[in-house]
């Protein structure tokens, strides 16, 4: 069998995580419709999962949070959410990234999914994200050259009145002859 080079598990996480961010956009926009409660298992050593000390203590590994009755200012995010809830008669907030989430489940209609911890388009090897990095970096200086170019363009039609006119005129002339050509695809055809 060949190797998934496309890494289809991750894609599928990826976009179950983005479900799970759309669901609770919706609630917190709306609240809870009906009897819709959820349980999130989420793993509290995740980068980017902000406890309590007191909780982490508590959860050293992995801790599940009920969204039912009590919670408040559920804030949804780009890649993580923040809730309120009360944990033994004491207010916390927690910030959990969508990554962290080990599962989601909504006991009222029996949707459940899990989630395998680690396996985000966010942890992708180290080579990809330099990669990925280095063609952002090659796409902004594009950018700024393209801008800059159009600058100095300006600059230079703005230098002089004559000097604009007799650009212009040539510059038409280039167009008209190579614009209004019409080739037929049958001449890059090979010849039989």
């Amino acid at each position: 069998m060949s190797e998934d080079l496309l890494r289809y598990d991750i894609l599928i996480q990826d976009a179950l995580r983005g479900a799970v961010k759309k669901i609770l956009a919706e609630v917190g926009r709306t609240g809870l419709p009906g009897e819709h409660h959820f349980y999130i298992a989420f793993d509290t050593r995740a980068p980017g999962v902000r406890i309590s000390q007191r909780l982490k203590e508590r959860y050293p590994q992995e801790m599940t949070i009920v969204l039912q009755h009590q919670f408040w200012d559920l804030a949804i995010g780009e890649h993580a959410f923040e809730v309120g809830l009360s944990f033994g008669g004491v207010a916390e907030k927690l910030l959990v990234p969508y990554s962290a989430i080990k599962g989601f489940f909504d006991p009222s209609v029996q949707f459940a999914l899990e989630f395998d911890p680690g396996k985000t388009a966010e942890e992708l090897p180290e080579e990809l994200l330099e990669a990925v990095e280095e063609l952002a970096r090659v796409e902004q200086e594009e950018a700024e050259n393209a801008a800059g170019n159009d600058e100095k363009q300006l600059a230079e039609t703005a230098s002089s009145e004559t000097g604009t006119k007799e650009k212009a005129s040539a510059s038409d002339k280039d167009k008209g002859d190579a614009s209004g050509q019409v080739v037929s695809l049958d001449a890059f055809r090979k010849k039989p």
